[in-house]
C-alpha cells in the first residue's frame, strides 16, 4: 500500500485546493477536517476523516491505521480582526491545536511536515521587499500565532527529529482553473472575493451608486496612496508544497525551514479594481474610507530563496490569472444575497 499524505484543514479554501493537486500527482490523500469552517463537498479527492486537532485519541487513531508519509497543515484560523477580538481562540486552535498535532505525530514516528505559515509573521517591515531574515513582529494574534507554531517546529527539530518547512504565504488568490472548487468564507474578509461580490451586484442589475466596496485609505505613501500586496494565486502555494515535501525527502535532516511564498510583484487596491473592470468587464463603483489601524502600506514579498531551494515558481504571476479563475467560480457560485 502507498504512503498517504494527510492534509489538516483539507476542507478549506487552500487545503482543498492541495487535496486536489496532490490527487493528480499519484499521491494517496488522507483529509482531517473538524468542518466548522471548512465545507464536505470542496473535498474532491481522498478520504475525508472528520476530527479536532484537540482530539489526540483520534489524531493518534489516524497515524495507527494509515501509513502515512508526511502531513501538510492547514487547519488553522485566519481572520486578523477575529484574532484581535478573540486571542483564546487563536492560541487554542492555531498553538495548541498545531502542538497536539505535533505530539501525534512524533508519537507514530511521522516526522515531515509542510506549515501553512504567512506573511502576518514580519508586521510592519522596515525594509521591503521582504526576505525571510526581515525582523519578525507581528502586530496581531493570528500573526503572532503562526509565529509561535514556527518556534515550535525549531524547537521540536533537535529534540525530536522533526523536519519541516514552514511556507509564509502573502496574498492568496484564485480559484481552481476550471471553476469546479473555489473560495468560500464566511464571512469573507480577502479584497479580491470581496470586489468581484460588487461586480456581480451590478452585473445583475444592482446601481453602482449603492456600493458596498469599501477601500481603506488612499494617503498611503504609495504610488497611487492606496496598500500596495503580493497575491500568489492558490495553486502556486500548492506546489510549492508539492516542491517541500520533495525537498524533505532528500534533505532529511535540515531541520525546521522557512520560505516566503509571493510572486515578488506588488499591486496597490485600486490596480486590482482596475484589473477586475477589465477582466469582468463590469464598471463597478467603491467608496473611500479612513484607514484601517496596523494597515502596513506595502507587503511584497522576496521569494527567491523558495525559488531556488525549493526549484518552484509560479505559473500565474499575473493577478489577472487569479482574477479570470476567481471570476469564473463565483459566477457559477455567487454568494447568498
Amino acid at each position: 500500500m502507498s504512503k498517504s499524505i494527510l492534509v489538516t484543514g483539507g476542507a478549506g479554501f487552500i487545503g482543498s485546493h492541495m487535496v486536489r493537486m496532490l490527487d493528480q500527482r499519484g499521491f494517496d490523500v488522507l483529509i482531517y477536517d473538524n468542518l466548522e469552517r471548512g465545507n464536505a463537498d470542496a473535498v474532491t479527492a481522498g478520504t475525508l476523516i472528520e476530527g479536532d486537532l484537540h482530539d489526540s485519541e483520534k489524531l493518534h487513531a489516524v497515524f495507527r491505521e494509515h501509513d502515512i508519509e508526511a502531513v501538510m497543515h492547514f487547519a488553522a484560523l485566519a481572520y486578523v480582526g477575529e484574532s484581535v477580538h478573540e486571542p483564546a481562540l487563536y492560541y487554542r486552535n492555531n498553538v495548541t491545536g498545531t502542538q497536539s498535532l505535533l505530539d501525534s505525530m512524533c508519537a507514530n514516528d511521522v516526522k515531515k511536515l509542510v506549515f501553512s505559515s504567512t506573511c502576518a509573521t514580519y508586521g510592519e517591515p522596515a525594509t521591503l521587499p521582504i526576505t525571510e531574515d526581515t525582523p519578525q513582529n507581528p502586530i496581531n494574534p493570528y500573526g503572532q500565532s503562526k509565529l509561535m507554531v514556527e518556534q515550535i517546529l525549531k524547537d521540536y527539530a533537535p529534540a525530536y527529529g522533526l523536519r519541516s518547512i514552514a511556507l509564509r504565504y502573502f496574498n492568496a488568490a484564485g480559484c481552481s482553473e476550471d471553476g469546479s472548487i473555489g473560495e468560500r468564507h464566511d464571512p469573507e474578509t480577502h479584497l479580491l472575493p470581496l470586489i468581484l461580490f460588487e461586480a456581480l451586484r451590478v452585473q445583475a442589475g444592482g446601481n453602482p451608486a449603492d456600493t458596498n466596496l469599501m477601500v481603506f485609505g488612499n494617503d498611503f505613501d504609495t504610488r497611487d496612496g492606496t496598500c500596495i500586496r503580493d497575491y500568489i494565486h492558490v495553486n502556486d502555494l500548492c506546489s510549492a508544497h508539492i516542491a517541500a515535501f520533495e525537498r524533505m525527502q532528500k534533505t532529511p535532516t535540515e531541520g525546521a525551514e522557512q520560505f516566503n511564498l509571493g510572486v515578488n510583484r506588488g499591486y496597490t487596491v485600486l490596480e486590482v479594481i482596475d484589473a477586475c473592470r477589465q477582466v469582468t468587464g463590469v464598471d463597478f463603483g467603491y467608496n473611500t474610507v479612513a484607514r484601517r489601524a496596523g494597515d502596513p502600506p506595502e507587503l511584497v514579498a522576496d521569494a527567491s530563496l523558495a525559488m531556488s531551494r525549493l526549484n518552484w515558481k509560479p505559473v500565474h504571476a499575473d493577478i489577472k490569472d487569479s482574477i479570470r479563475h476567481a471570476w469564473q467560480w463565483y459566477s457559477a457560485h455567487p454568494p447568498a444575497a
